[in-house]
């Protein structure tokens, strides 16, 4: 787990909710059921319209990644490449076939099984090559539903401030209903600025990161698995893993362990 998107949100939740619940009325006083719905169900219709239903039904994936910690996936990869590296030498490429079932990594456990199929290092490079663009592809979907969350959430927080402003005016025969219900309306365009702010637009953010992360993930798996299939030792595996990582600037910061 990502310990620092955890933190945020929760340290983010914990101040505001703190900041509201030190006022006179208390937490009870942002509290509104109605200003919850213009917002949310707004929001959420607005994405259902503007995207397909396939799309939309891929947020849960997609946000699960800003959740993940790059650092530990990236070593885990590289210590079982190198025990596929062993594993071929010692016992040949049909042997990579069962070592394919002990990754979680999709494009990682095609490419063993195709070595293990007697796939050549060039096409084995051209179908993970395509998978790369199929993930980049997903990533910039996740990012665009959540770019758009950012942007409809204040706006129906808008929304939801006019329809109380209107119930107000039509009622300003009662002055004691003019406070309460100024307080209603504006309460809608807090829970926009909340949610977008606080949640959908740093997501898109961390999301994009997560893109470049996992697409070195997969080139990292790409030229290991190439190296496996030529039949080169695990030395010289970890010779080229550890020039890849020396060779670049980005995500490479993202990859370092804590000191």
């Amino acid at each position: 787990m990502d310990i620092g998107t955890i933190l945020g949100v929760v340290a983010g939740t914990g101040l505001i909710g703190y900041a509201m619940a030190s006022g006179s009325g208390g937490l009870g006083a942002f509290m509104d059921v109605g200003s919850l719905l213009i917002v949310v169900g707004g929001t959420l219709a607005a994405i259902a319209i503007a995207f397909p239903t396939k799309e939309v039904a891929s947020i849960a994936a997609v946000s699960s990644r800003v959740f993940r910690n790059p650092t530990l996936e990236i070593d885990g990869i590289v210590t079982f490449l190198t025990d596929c590296a062993q594993e071929a030498r010692k016992n040949g490429l049909l042997a990579l076939e069962n070592m394919a079932s002990q990754t979680k990594h999709k494009p990682l456990a095609k490419g063993l099984a195709l070595i293990a199929d007697g796939t050549d290092s060039a096409t084995l490079n051209e179908i993970l090559t395509t998978e790369l663009q199929q993930m980049q592809d997903h990533h910039k979907v996740g990012q665009k539903i959540f770019s758009e969350l950012g942007k409809y959430a204040p706006a129906f927080g808008m929304v939801g401030t006019l329809v109380g402003l209107v119930q107000m005016l039509g009622n300003l025969s009662d002055p004691a209903t003019i406070g309460p219900n100024m307080a209603v309306a504006l309460l809608t365009t807090l829970y926009g600025a909340l949610l977008s702010n606080l949640l959908f637009i740093p997501m898109v953010t961390k999301l994009e990161r997560r893109a470049k992360v996992e697409a070195f993930e997969i080139q990292l798996m790409i030229l290991g698995l190439v190296s496996i299939n030529r039949g080169e030792s695990s030395s010289i595996l970890k010779e080229k893993i550890d020039a890849f990582l020396a060779g670049l600037a980005q995500p490479k910061g993202q990859l370092k362990k804590a000191a």
